[in-house]
């Protein structure tokens, strides 16, 4: 049985909004913005019907949601991924974040899998997942969330409230 008691109906039913519909998974609250509503969930590692789901971190703000979505339709993952491959001081600090991740994940249930998300350690894959576990951890564990949160920042400012750093 999953406990469900760490979300308050009133944090289930703003996330079921921001999503469109119920959230799958969902263990935690992991973020919130500066008027206290959900940004990112924590999502338990098997679903209810026993189904390994190995994002962690779910970016639920709709507006984040769009923010890292044109992120990757221009193209930013790419460009991270291009620099992944020849900078060795960000590729161990974007492994540390792969390894922190999967031990996080572990303590709530092991999926017996070495597989985390967003295609770390060695690409990345998905902006939501890497924003969503920037804001839920904080600045310095995942730099690739780290550079998307601070883009986000410059670049739509009128949604800083949002991310509550």
């Amino acid at each position: 049985m999953v406990d469900t008691s760490l979300v308050s109906e009133a944090d289930r039913e703003c996330v079921r909004s921001q999503l469109g519909r119920p959230p799958r998974g969902l263990h935690a609250i992991a973020a919130r913005d500066a008027s206290g509503e959900p940004t990112v969930v924590q999502t338990w590692p098997r679903l209810e019907d026993g189904t390994p789901f190995p994002t962690l971190y779910y970016l639920t703000a709709p507006d984040l949601t769009a923010h890292a979505s044109t992120f990757e339709a221009e193209g930013l993952m790419k460009e991270m991924a291009e620099r992944l491959e020849t900078d060795e001081d960000l590729a161990a600090r974007y492994r540390a974040a792969h390894e922190s991740y999967l031990a996080e994940r572990n303590a709530l249930q092991s999926l017996g899998t070495d597989v985390s998300a967003g295609g770390m350690p060695d690409r990345v894959k998905c902006l939501h997942v890497h924003i969503a576990h920037s804001l839920a951890k904080g600045p310095g564990v995942n730099p690739f969330g780290d550079e998307a949160v601070d883009l986000i920042a410059e670049r739509w400012p009128e949604h800083r409230y949002l991310l509550n750093r």
